[in-house]
């Protein structure tokens, strides 16, 4: 079986810095918010051109503090209106709500899966505040519509790049286009830790310096509490392990592209809508996304050809019965690309037999 993700292979690339950054953090005896934890702020930080980087305990977290964070500032209200995609993962808008904040769903684009940027100025209403754009599969879901329309409207425009460390817009990587990011270092992500992580890049210092403290009971001094605050702090350990995998992260990139070009030159089955192909930086591929309208027998066919595939997402977050106040609207584009999408293998440590395995199992289809 050519497995989805092989994250021991993975991450064997690795293994003796990996090694020799746990024996580190273990024989210094200090294990929370020490000096791996701020070595890597200050890395990923200038790694995405911004001018702070706080790092919490998982990638919800980190949208979640962003969002009540702006509310302490007094910038963002209870009731306040976030305009976000309707086709993402819920994580995006189980931080809305928790914030007690009301997430207003648009449609995607049809080309990218991403935020359609012509349906945001629509969705606008008195309450609207903010707009979070996610960085679905990887890629840039942020353009010069949205720029223009954040700055002529007043809105705050807050990342979810949870799929999208290192892709770029004109020079400017993913974590630096708008207001805030929340970003993911779940193991499964273009920067993985081995185990859960996430972190916070802006370039406002009073939002940095309220999420500093929100991650930590609300105190920015040791036993003065300003906020009422949580803990969601990473760890040194994952901290270590993701300033070593950090200084591989592009060129990890670069393989993911050249799998996804292969992909996109091998596999001609005309019961298969690929990806649009982008090779300009804006897209690092964490998943390569096919349509296919029979997709459950497409998925069986490649399981029985030794292929491992995942649906992202099987249902989408307005038919979760978490939002069961949503269940009886409809957003068909959203309801058919979780009808028909299927993420096929896409490992850095892909051998180029598994590659032009993949690709034939799709084209016997």
């Amino acid at each position: 079986m050519i497995p989805f993700l092989d994250l021991r292979a993975v991450n064997a690339r690795h293994r003796d810095e990996l090694m020799a950054a746990a024996a580190r953090v273990i024989e210094s005896g200090w294990y929370v918010l020490g000096p791996e934890v701020e070595a890597f702020e200050r890395a990923y930080a200038a790694y995405c051109g911004s001018r702070h980087c706080v790092g919490v305990g998982n990638g919800l977290e980190a949208l979640t503090l962003i969002l009540r964070a702006y509310k302490q500032l007094g910038v963002l209200r209870e009731g306040n209106q976030v305009i976000a995609p309707a086709n993402t993962y819920i994580a995006s808008l189980l931080a809305i709500s928790e914030n007690g904040l009301e997430p207003v769903l648009v449609e995607p684009d049809p080309a990218t899966c991403g935020i359609n940027q012509g349906a945001i100025e629509a969705a606008i209403g008195e309450g609207t505040r903010a707009v979070m754009v996610v960085h679905l599969y990887g890629r840039i879901a942020y353009g010069e519509r949205l720029q223009r329309l954040a700055a002529d409207r007043r809105l705050l425009v807050i990342e979810d790049g949870a799929q999208s460390c290192g892709a770029a817009w004109r020079g400017h990587r993913s974590g630096n286009l708008g207001d805030a990011a929340g970003h993911s270092f779940f193991p499964t992500k273009t920067l993985g830790a081995l185990g859960d992580g996430g972190a916070v890049t802006t370039n406002d210092d009073a939002l940095a310096s309220v999420v500093r403290s929100l991650r930590h009971y609300g105190s920015s001094v040791k036993y003065h509490n300003d906020y009422k605050g949580t803990n969601s702090r990473l760890d040194e350990l994952q901290a270590a392990f993701l300033g070593v995998k950090l200084r591989y992260l592009d060129d990890e990139n670069r393989r993911r592209r050249e799998i996804a070009r292969f992909y996109d030159g091998a596999i001609h089955n005309p019961r298969l809508a690929l990806p649009e192909f982008v090779d300009d930086g804006s897209h690092v591929w964490h998943l390569y996304v096919v349509r296919c309208e029979e997709r459950d027998a497409l998925q069986r066919h490649l399981v029985q050809r030794g292929v491992e595939t995942l649906i992202h997402y099987p249902i989408p977050p307005h038919q979760q019965p978490a939002y069961r106040e949503w269940n009886d609207r409809r957003y068909p584009l959203t309801e058919h690309l979780h009808r028909t999408v299927l993420s096929l293998p896409l490992d850095v440590s892909m051998s180029a037999e598994r590659m032009a395995a993949v690709a034939a199992a799709c084209n016997d289809f």
